[in-house]
């Protein structure tokens, strides 16, 4: 094995070791996961480690970029992606997509808010979920028609209460497993709707 990844392009074996790195990281915390059991998993050495991620900080930090940047690729494609699951509503797929996103990847997840919001990645984490209430401020700027005045303002805060309802429900979707996607992807779009109906400000679609 160790024979074969040598072999191997550098970005190809870069990311064999993120993906061991991510898998052992979910199922331990920070603290006790060890540098050589990721390298046995990636079938590489510790100083091989070392040498492509730096530090053990550097590993975790490079398993929440990579992580942090599949989520945010996979929430803006839904999001301008009218065939998309999730209907008309871009808001709607992009919580679909997310949700999606935290089934498919729940070691990804795990990584990125329960191990690193409190570890050495908290920036890193701080600087997607910022990225993420970009995408989403945006959407509800261009398709809630918000009362002229409190536009920017209305948008950030919805976006806020919308992407820590997300958060919330995905933990949530990982204990209930017999929980849908969809069904969480309506509650947060149609409570951040009426949000803006509250508002005085009738959703568009």
């Amino acid at each position: 094995m160790k024979t074969e990844q040598r072999r191997l392009p550098r970005g190809i074996r870069e990311q064999l070791m993120i993906d061991a790195a991510v898998a052992a990281f979910s199922r331990g915390d920070y603290h006790t996961v060890r540098v050589e059991e990721i390298a046995e998993a990636a079938g590489t050495s510790k100083p091989t480690m070392y040498h492509y991620l730096g530090s053990k900080e550097g590993i975790f930090n490079a398993c929440v970029r990579r992580e942090s940047e599949r989520l945010v690729e996979v929430l803006r494609a839904a999001v301008h992606d009218p065939g998309a699951p999730g209907g008309d509503d871009p808001l709607r797929r992009g919580f679909r997509a997310f949700f999606g996103f935290v089934v498919a990847h729940r070691g990804s997840w795990t990584v990125l808010y329960r191990r690193a919001a409190a570890g050495p990645a908290a920036a890193a984490v701080g600087g997607a979920r910022e990225r993420v209430l970009a995408e989403v401020t945006e959407l509800i700027t261009t398709c809630g028609e918000l009362p002229e005045g409190t536009r920017e303002r209305d948008a950030a805060l919805l976006a806020r209460i919308a992407v820590s309802t997300a958060d919330a429900f995905a933990d949530w979707l990982l204990d209930h497993p017999e929980e849908s996607p969809d069904t969480l992807a309506d509650h947060v779009a149609a409570l951040t709707w009426a949000h803006l109906e509250m508002r005085g400000a009738p959703a568009g679609a």
